[in-house]
């Protein structure tokens, strides 16, 4: 019967918009399964391509207690295995980075893994210990994240770049080679703020959002179509994303309760409203209500201890990807496969 109802969701959505491409990948994070070894990362990639997951997506972090692994050399790591999957991150914290530096690691990468990468950048929280260490003041980077976008879109598609800004400035300057794709890199902008809503719609190729709810997103997306309009430029219609941490359980209220020390809380949105714990049935239900409002790209990350992570997996490929994923395409999959040599 729960079959049945799961394959009567699959053919309503194939039905909803052809040209809507879902897909559903995995945030990382920080690492969830004890200590770092090659071969673990290893096994991951493997079980992940198994279960048909879209992406793997990582956090950024420079300074920490805690092993986080540096987000542009893992997704190296990461792609040199990878034979299906693309890599985001979620987010890049942009004004902590050089964006010379970083546009020349981020377009080597996307050459080596041929157009596997999709960076997404913010500005990171307002207390990260990131920007004391990298000698950034906290209210310039908003403005740094402008300037570094702007600055990198050009070193992508131009050669001998001049750039005269406040805080990055070049002069007859070119990297090689390019981004794998023409036209550079796409970059999405993550953050939940009107100024973040407002940069997406001057400066970004797509929308990330974390710790949000289906009725803020909705008014999020149409915010991001008026500020686009504004600026003379749009948003690609599929390029609306969540980040979402989400448990299947048949115990809801104890589901809530072990999971919040793996969510991200808000002081002002109970945890229920911004992330997807419950059944199948309820964690697909919420999937399809932020698909509702124009999500299609969803960053899935299982919020429990690293010892039940392939569980979780393993539910979410069967009781949310199979349903509610558009199904890649035998053009698409030979696409994905096809690593320049």
């Amino acid at each position: 019967m729960e079959d049945a109802k799961v394959m009567n969701e699959a053919q309503e959505l194939m039905k909803t918009d052809e040209l809507m491409k879902v897909r559903i990948g995995i945030g990382l994070g920080a690492w969830p399964f004890g200590a770092v070894r090659p071969g673990d990362v290893l096994d991951f990639i493997d079980r992940c391509e198994a279960l048909d997951i879209d992406s793997i997506w990582l956090s950024d972090r420079i300074v920490s207690d805690y092993d986080h692994l540096e987000a542009v050399t893992f997704m190296a790591f990461m792609a040199a295995r990878m034979k299906n999957m693309l890599l985001g991150t979620s987010v890049l914290v942009l004004p902590a980075r050089n964006p010379v530096v970083l546009a020349k690691e981020l377009a080597t990468l996307d050459v080596l893994s041929g157009g596997r990468l999709l960076p997404a950048v913010g500005l990171g929280p307002a207390d990260s210990a990131d920007f004391q260490a990298t000698g950034v003041r906290r209210e310039e980077r908003g403005r740094r994240t402008d300037e570094a976008i702007r600055l990198m879109r050009r070193l992508w598609t131009e050669d001998r770049v001049t750039f005269e800004g406040q805080f990055y400035s070049v002069r007859d300057v070119s990297i090689n080679p390019k981004p794998f794709r023409a036209g550079g890199l796409p970059i999405w902008i993550g953050g939940r703020t009107d100024a973040a809503v407002k940069r997406v719609g001057r400066l970004g190729d797509g929308w990330l959002v974390s710790s949000i709810t289906v009725e803020e997103v909705g008014k999020g997306i149409e915010a991001v179509r008026r500020y686009a309009s504004d600026f003379g430029r749009s948003v690609p219609e599929d390029h609306y994303g969540v980040y979402l941490s989400y448990l299947i359980t048949d115990d809801l209220e104890g589901g809530l309760r072990a999971s919040r020390p793996y969510l991200h809380p808000r002081p002002d949105v109970p945890d229920a409203e911004i992330s997807a714990i419950g059944t199948a049935e309820m964690v697909r239900a919420r999937v399809r209500e932020y698909m509702e409002v124009g999500v299609t790209k969803f960053v899935m990350r299982p919020a429990c201890s690293g010892d039940d992570w392939y569980h979780q997996l393993e539910l979410l490929a069967r009781d949310v990807i199979a349903p509610l994923q558009t199904p890649f395409s035998p053009e698409e999959r030979l696409k994905r496969a096809a690593i320049p040599g």
